[in-house]
């Protein structure tokens, strides 16, 4: 094919080659973009045309009054709020104890100690094993009336017992990691063990947990919606509550699912923020 005069068509394959590729050779964000565009799109046309199949009348317009509303000049929250401060203090709380109780079988599992090798292992196997539901039924009704804890207490300890095993192996590959040269000048400055933790190993290695620690507590986030079970109103239970009193189905599952999508992708934003100071100023 001839091009037309005055028209130079190496100068088109160029402009694709800048779309797709970039300036730098890279591959273009743009093209990207468009992916997820035209996926989000098909995705949105899949849904409506599905509900529209089964004949579903949309009602958008009731969902705003579960975040927020007046009532007689006075602003009043909602069910979802609601919902979602129960979810971050079950979530926040289970983070902490998980990250405490994976560093604590970590440890164990690599120590000089019989006992406290067989304790981890069994701690493990023993929870990675088991379906997280039985954890929670065994504690709500075996564990919580023994020890007398209340039913978000129990929530959030078998949230914790759980994601805390799997958090342990994290944390310990992350210390085994650190080069052993690094444990031999610790110890040749007469460091302690625990000065060499704190010190030495820690301070290199978190920033190789923190990527995988990012997915287990984006994960906590979400199985935190099975404490539901249980009777306690975190989000999910509120929009249960919802849907059964107003058979809005469609719309306030998808409310449920665009806020915990929002809280997930805050989380990851926020880890991978702190990862980049972290390796910034190790550097």
């Amino acid at each position: 094919m001839v091009a037309p005069a005055g028209v130079n068509p190496h100068s088109e394959i160029s402009v694709f080659r800048k779309f797709v590729l970039g300036r730098k050779g890279q591959k273009s964000p743009l093209l990207d973009i468009m992916m997820v565009v035209v996926l989000g799109g098909a995705m949105l046309w899949a849904t409506l045309r599905g509900a529209a199949s089964m004949g579903y009348n949309w009602q958008w317009y009731r969902v705003p009054k579960y975040f927020w509303r007046y009532v007689d000049g006075e602003l009043v929250w909602g069910e979802f709020v609601h919902g979602v401060l129960v979810t971050l203090e079950i979530a926040a709380w289970a983070v902490l104890i998980s990250v405490a109780v994976g560093l604590l079988t970590a440890l164990f599992k690599m120590s000089n100690s019989m006992a406290g090798r067989v304790l981890a292992m069994v701690y493990l196997e023993g929870i990675r094993n088991t379906p997280l539901l039985v954890q929670i039924y065994l504690m709500y009704f075996v564990i919580s009336p023994i020890i007398g804890i209340d039913r978000l207490w129990t929530g959030i300890i078998a949230l914790a017992l759980y994601e805390g095993s799997f958090a342990a192996e994290i944390i310990r590959s992350g210390i085994e990691s650190v080069e052993r040269g690094q444990w031999e000048a610790a110890a040749s400055i007469g460091l302690t063990q625990r000065d060499t933790y704190r010190y030495v190993v820690l301070p290199q290695a978190i920033p190789i947990m923190l990527p995988p620690l990012t997915g287990l507590f984006v994960n906590l986030i979400k199985h935190s919606s099975i404490v539901s079970v249980i009777a306690i109103f975190d989000l999910t239970t509120e929009g249960r509550n919802i849907i059964a009193d107003t058979f809005l189905s469609f719309e306030i599952w998808f409310t449920i699912a665009a806020i915990y999508l929002s809280m997930t992708i805050t989380l990851s934003s926020v880890v991978n923020y702190m990862e980049y100071r972290l390796r910034k100023r190790s550097w």
